[in-house]
């Protein structure tokens, strides 16, 4: 009895034992899953631990396993089954632990390329394009402390402040120790005018590490003086709301505003309340009679205010009073528009306010502008006032903004293109400002307001009515390629705004195809793909641009022809000619004209689809000549199948011929094309030159040889 009981004892020591490892390894696992990149990084650790002491003790176990056996051998088989088990848990976090350190490792070499491409971007002043870099690189890394503290730092320049503090809190979950994380966070918290929490931002800083005094005090001393100005600025602020320059007229307070005898804050509050008092045009033309335009000459505290290249919260409100004032006078009045924009000042800081990063500012300057933009009298003194060579550029950084601002700045844009002198102002900057900064929108589709770069693409494609802008593009490698990432974006985000994206990315590209150089030939058989791919599509008016692309890239590329043959273009055209609309016919037919014209698959895979040329003949009546014209010069090209002409022995095609070769047609290729199908459709099948005599054809058909000669 004492054997077996030694023997039970043993077994319930090993099953409990085997549990707490079954929980233990659970409990692993899930760590390992876990979105927290703090409990999955100590899981891991404590992963690798375990499986170095498995290695060191495997040879002691298996002696245990033996001495057990000798014990009890019923024990011993469950022990077996038990460590088998619990060994092939750990041999199964084994091989995980080692893809995710793989992974990671890969992933850590991504996100440190991204950051370094980030970095070049701050450098520059490139903040968007850096915060997109930071983005792209917390994508491949999620626990990357250097990654939020640096987009954190970009947040602060574009005056994102809510959002520089949250990356600032992501920061301190990856180091909880992080200096910059928190030195970042009490800016953020400065400028949002949270003093107290600033306050704590730096005592922490001096709490983990004491050496930092002198950091701290300066720290400190920024947030005292900011509170006091900030107090100041508003004893100021009520000053002008509750004293005597709410009573005054329109031309006393300009005879204030003019005198540089007061803060910043003051001249802010007094230009507010002339904004308001300005209701219709004879208070627009008080104000200008009453030099009001001379407010920035006249007050340097006024106009250095305005000017600054870094603004205070005082400058800012005095910036956006300025606009929101001339906005009030400007509206409606094409004289106060005028000497406006020959002030020097405002000409050159508008600009330099669009591309401020303050919010508030842009939104008014956009605003704004858009007096000016929206009629055709404000745009020609834009364009005669103003140098606009890097407002498209400029402009166009604002798809980068989720708000309203970034459906003003199209408006502007989409304005200005009706202007012949700003496409032809365009062309100076667009290689080396322009299209770097759109391919990389096309590019970051997924991250930007999609919305506002659907409108972007559009306006883009518009200026390529210009055939310098068009052909700079064209020759534009980068540019293909990002079209190219958007399409392919396209099939795994399939939302109705990235559709709006893909549909004018698609016009560009028909645009950019009436060019035709080495770089298109280069991307034939790449777009062609993609267009075949589209052709699946549910929204008709992405197949039918597809459709557009396709017949004008393919008579680029004869590869790109017999990969789309292959691919079964010829079927798929012959479907949506039978129920397509006008335009998507015209394409469609154009594209069966290309792929038919020395491809001799398409020739018969043609024949046999559409059988006795139903869907051709139905198009040679059409009343669109371009598509006569193409469906004629198709079925001549499909005729030296064998078989072909005969089976339209009992089919009006004669006549249909006859009548577009002797027509009066105004494309004199709809003439040529069906003579020259006539021709062929009678060496082809001799029995249809009884039906061209009984016409009285030979006749029409060798007059018609003019235009075939020509």
């Amino acid at each position: 009895r004492t054997p077996a009981m030694v023997g039970d004892e043993e077994q319930e020591r090993d099953f409990q034992r085997f549990l707490r490892r079954v929980d233990d390894i659970a409990n692993l696992v899930q760590g390992l899953s876990s979105t927290d990149s703090a409990v999955s990084a100590k899981a891991i650790a404590e992963a690798e631990k375990r499986l170095h002491d498995q290695e060191c003790s495997k040879e002691e176990e298996r002696n245990t396993t033996v001495n057990r056996t000798i014990i009890n051998t019923r024990a011993s088989d469950m022990a077996n089954a038990e460590a088998v088990n619990a060994d092939g848990f750990l041999a199964m976090l084994e091989k995980d632990a080692k893809e995710r350190a793989k992974r990671r490792k890969r992933n850590e070499h991504l996100a440190n390329a991204l950051k370094e491409k980030g970095n070049d971007a701050f450098r520059k002043g490139d903040y968007v394009i850096a915060i997109q870099r930071y983005t792209e690189g917390l994508e491949k890394l999620r626990d990357k402390q250097e990654l939020y503290t640096n987009r954190a730092q970009a947040y602060l320049k574009v005056h994102e402040y809510e959002k520089a503090i949250g990356d600032c809190e992501w920061a301190l979950k990856c180091n909880e120790k992080c200096i910059k994380a928190y030195f970042l966070m009490g800016k953020a918290h400065l400028s949002l005018k949270h003093y107290s929490e600033a306050r704590q931002c730096y005592e922490k800083i001096l709490q983990i590490n004491p050496q930092k005094e002198s950091l701290f005090k300066d720290c400190m001393n920024e947030v005292n003086l900011e509170e006091k100005r900030m107090k100041d600025e508003e004893r100021a602020m009520k000053e002008v709301q509750s004293g005597k320059l709410a009573a005054l007229s329109i031309k006393e307070l300009l005879q204030k505003l003019h005198r540089p005898d007061q803060n910043v804050l003051y001249y802010a509050g007094g230009i507010r309340l002339l904004a308001g008092a300005v209701k219709d045009c004879t208070e627009q033309t008080l104000f200008r009679t009453n030099n009001g335009f001379s407010i920035l000459g006249d007050n340097e505290i006024v106009r250095r205010g305005f000017c600054a290249e870094s603004k205070n919260a005082a400058e800012v409100d005095l910036s956006v009073s300025l606009l929101l004032l001339w906005q009030a006078v400007c509206a409606g009045n094409e004289e106060n528009q005028r000497l406006l924009l020959t002030r020097p000042d405002v000409s050159a800081q508008l600009p330099k306010l669009l591309s401020s990063g303050v919010s508030e500012i842009q939104k008014e300057t956009l605003a704004l502008i858009y007096l000016y933009s929206e009629n055709e009298n404000g745009r020609r003194l834009l364009v005669r006032h103003l140098d606009l060579t890097k407002w498209l550029q400029v402009l166009m950084m604002f798809v980068n903004s989720t708000d309203a601002r970034a459906s003003s700045a199209m408006n502007i844009l989409s304005d200005l293109t009706q202007e012949e002198r700003f496409k032809t102002q365009c062309r100076v900057t667009l290689s080396t400002d322009v299209l770097p900064l759109f391919t990389q929108l096309l590019a970051s589709a997924k991250l930007v307001n999609q919305a506002a770069l659907a409108r972007c693409i559009g306006i883009m494609g518009n200026l390529c009515a210009d055939a310098v802008v068009r052909m700079q593009m064209a020759e534009c490698k980068e540019c293909w390629q990002a079209c190219l990432k958007l399409v392919d974006e396209y099939f795994d985000v399939s939302t109705s705004k990235y559709q709006e994206c893909l549909f004018a990315v698609l016009g560009l590209v028909m645009n950019l195809l009436l060019e035709s150089n080495v770089v298109v030939q280069y991307f034939a058989v790449d777009i062609s793909d993609r267009c075949m791919s589209l052709l699946r599509d549910k929204d008709g008016r992405i197949v039918t641009r597809a459709i557009g692309v396709l017949s004008r890239i393919l008579p680029a590329s004869s590869s790109a022809v017999e990969e789309v043959v292959k691919g079964g273009v010829v079927k798929k055209m012959i479907k949506f000619l039978k129920a397509g609309g006008q335009t998507t016919c015209s394409y469609g037919i154009k594209t069966l004209s290309i792929c038919t014209r020395s491809n001799r698959q398409a020739q018969e895979d043609l024949v046999k689809s559409d059988k006795g040329f139903s869907v051709l003949l139905k198009l040679l009546d059409s009343e669109n000549e371009t598509i006569v014209g193409n469906a004629a010069l198709c079925l001549g090209q499909c005729l030296v199948v064998p078989g072909a002409a005969t089976s339209l022995l009992n089919s009006s095609v004669v006549m249909v011929l006859l009548k577009h070769a002797g027509g009066d047609a105004a494309r004199t290729s709809v003439q040529a094309n069906a003579a020259i199908a006539l021709g062929k459709l009678c060496v082809a099948e001799p029995r249809h030159i009884f039906q061209l005599r009984k016409l009285n054809g030979l006749a029409i058909l060798n007059s018609s040889m003019k235009y075939v000669h020509s």
